[in-house]
Parts: structure tokens; sequence; C-alpha cells
């Protein structure tokens, strides 16, 4: 099994869950959040994984990767990153209960 298979369902479920909030308040601002977040999170997997790799903590097989890297680390590794990004605030905004005054602040 590729590791892009094994990633797929969180990718999926990630993208589901987020179209499930779409219609909550504050899903623009959240979504810029994520990315930003996810910017950070990605740069931070490429730093570390490519040092883990570099120094032989884990490596990949190359029949079960892309072939497309970012430095030593399979562009792969990125998903996880990104799915949590978006996948975390995305989770807690549906278990939130829905705001019924759209003055009320801090929810």
């Amino acid at each position: 099994m590729t590791y892009l298979l094994v990633l797929t369902p969180f990718v999926f479920a990630t993208a589901a869950v987020v179209a499930l909030t779409a219609r909550r308040a504050g899903f623009g601002s959240r979504m810029a959040a994520s990315g930003a977040a996810a910017g950070i999170l990605i740069l931070l997997t490429a730093v570390f994984d490519n040092l883990m790799i570099a120094i032989g903590l884990f490596g990949y097989p190359d029949e079960l990767i892309s072939g497309v890297r970012v430095g030593l680390a399979p562009i792969e590794d990125f998903a996880y990153p990104l799915c949590a990004a978006f996948l975390v605030p995305a989770v807690h905004t549906l278990l939130a209960p829905a705001r019924t005054d759209p003055t009320e602040v801090g929810a």
C-alpha cells in the first residue's frame, strides 16, 4: 500500500468536515487562520522531517512514495499537517453549539 493511498481517506474526511462547517459563522476567518497554521506546520514539517531523515531516524521506500520530494521528505508527508490545520478547527466548530445571537462574541 502506498503512502498516497494511506492518506487519501484523511484528505477526503478533512474536506467533508470542512464543507460541513461552511455555513457556520466565521468560516472565512477560520479558513484564513487554518491557512496560516497550515503554512507554519508545512514549514516545520519540511525542516524537521528533513533533519530526521538525514540523521537516519526513518526513511521511505521509493516504491511506496510518489517520488516528489521536498529535500529528503516525500510530498505525501505534507498532507498530514495540512489536514490537521483544517480538520481540528472544523471539528471544534461542529462540536461547539451554534450561536443564536449574531452579536455574541467568544464562542
